[in-house]
């Protein structure tokens, strides 16, 4: 079975090279990378040389696309994470009306509140300090508290985005 597989991603790997360019290839492969990777990593992940990938990731950070840090003498590559949280109040904001936007804080701050209150702590990272590895759903209220708090920031930020957007308008 395990060579039915290794057939299977082999096939779907070549596709994906036929199908689209190595650029593309570069692209989808930064897109996806929190941790910085270096030419190498991503070059084989790509399936494109190491020289091909380090042009397009040099592009990719000339757009502001990707970023850069170092690891010793090793580039990394990695998105730029403040590329995703624009894109990610810019999508918020296509997508949700004002009104709504607002109900969506209202609703998340009670929803923090009740967490607060549930474990008498002020931030998932004090309750984690508090829970003993057993304890699943208190890890799943951890989860779902840390995943609030950031739905919360976004959308605040998209908010707040908007009345700037606003403001300068007049």
């Amino acid at each position: 079975m395990a060579e039915t597989w290794d057939n299977i991603n082999e096939q779907v790997k070549a596709d994906w090279k036929d199908e689209t360019t190595p650029f593309e290839r570069v692209y989808e492969i930064v897109e996806q990378t929190h941790d910085g990777q270096s030419a190498a990593e991503i070059a084989d992940r790509a399936l494109v040389s190491e020289p091909t990938a380090r042009r397009h990731c040099k592009a990719l950070v000339n757009t502001g696309f990707a970023e850069t840090e170092q690891d010793g003498q090793t580039t990394l590559y990695k998105r730029n994470s403040d590329r995703v949280l624009m894109s990610r109040i810019r999508e918020l904001r296509e997508e949700v009306n004002r009104p709504e936007l607002l109900d969506s804080i209202k609703e998340m701050k009670g929803e923090i509140r009740r967490f607060e209150d549930r474990y008498d702590v002020v931030s998932p990272e004090e309750l984690s300090q508090q829970l003993d590895a057993d304890e699943t759903e208190g890890w799943d209220d951890l989860t779902a508290w840390r995943t609030t708090r950031q739905n919360l920031a976004v959308a605040q930020a998209a908010l707040a985005y908007d009345e700037a957007r606003h403001q300068l308008a007049v």
